[in-house]
């Protein structure tokens, strides 16, 4: 199998990595800067150790080649890009496998591409580039999920979950990847929301007066939306998310709230912004989750000097 990462940052840079690693068919579609910089080989820093991959890397805009796997792993407010770049390397038999955040961009793929080229995923870890373009991992947990939508065992996602085992990352199949990025999308936009919105880390609002009934008032917001979206969410799901957004001792903060308080851009629209428009379209009524997408729009307002985009 052929694997093509679109998009060699932290989340992409680290999956693409452990696979180049461990001797997949690996190629990098990047942009100029990035590719002088993946000449040096990838690196990746996890639990102290540094690992420098040699990854093979083509320029976005050149030569066409097919590929049997693209994975993208792009922020959300890139996606249109980088379908623009990707589209050259999809041939008829090229399975698409993104793990962006929200659902927005299946609607995206699916038009651009075809329902039947694009499978779901889900990526669950914590990385980040630093200024040398090295990824640090700053997380005990890599996990890489993906399956057919209909949830069916085909003979590409077997070959895929056989070409993604033992390459250094926690892989699995699943047989029902759409309950996968609900539960995350329900996760972030709950963590994102809360954070963002009182400008602290977990701990910090859960010891705040009524802060606890705030995170589970907004938590509530999010379950009626999925709930009505798609279906109920599991009391097992909530009992594990719930804990998590009201310890008082955690200083667990969502990736949205550290990209704005580095004055970068964040993925307000994708994350909080469609669940919010879609839940209006069931009736449902989110002030606390439109009180969060108010916030961040202010702040994507900024000039870049003052901490904006």
């Amino acid at each position: 199998m052929r694997a093509l990462i679109v998009g060699a940052g932290s989340v992409g840079g680290y999956f693409g990595g452990r696979l180049a690693a461990a001797g997949r068919d690996v190629t990098f579609l990047v942009h100029p800067r990035r590719a002088a910089e993946l000449t040096r080989g990838l690196t990746i820093v996890s639990r102290g150790e540094e690992t420098v991959v040699a990854v093979n890397s083509i320029i976005a805009g050149g030569a066409a080649r097919h590929f049997d796997l693209i994975l993208l792993a792009v922020k959300a407010y890139q996606l249109e890009s980088a379908t623009l770049d990707l589209a050259p390397y999809v041939s008829e038999r090229t399975m698409i496998l993104p793990v962006l955040n929200g659902m927005k961009h299946m609607d995206t793929l699916r038009s651009r591409f075809g329902a039947l080229h694009v499978l779901g995923g889900v990526a669950r870890i914590a990385t980040s580039l630093d200024e040398s373009g090295r990824i640090l991992d700053q997380g005990s947990f890599h996990d890489l999920v993906y399956g057919e939508w209909n949830g069916e065992k085909s003979s590409r996602i077997v070959a895929l979950d056989a070409f993604m085992q033992e390459a250094g990352f926690d892989a699995r199949l699943s047989t029902d990847i759409e309950r996968a990025m609900w539960e995350k999308w329900a996760m972030l936009a709950s963590l994102a929301a809360i954070t963002c919105l009182m400008d602290g880390d977990i701990g910090a609002v859960a010891r705040a007066p009524r802060g606890v009934a705030f995170a589970e008032a907004l938590f509530g917001e999010v379950v009626t939306a999925v709930n009505a979206l798609w279906r109920p969410l599991s009391d097992t799901f909530k009992g594990q998310v719930r804990p998590l957004l009201t310890d008082s001792a955690s200083t667990l903060t969502s990736s949205m709230y550290r990209d704005m308080k580095a004055g970068q851009r964040v993925e307000a629209d994708q994350i909080i912004g469609d669940l919010v428009a879609r839940a209006a379209t069931k009736g449902v009524a989110t002030p606390l989750l439109s009180a969060a997408l108010v916030r961040l729009k202010v702040y994507e307002e900024r000039p870049p000097a003052h901490g904006g985009r």
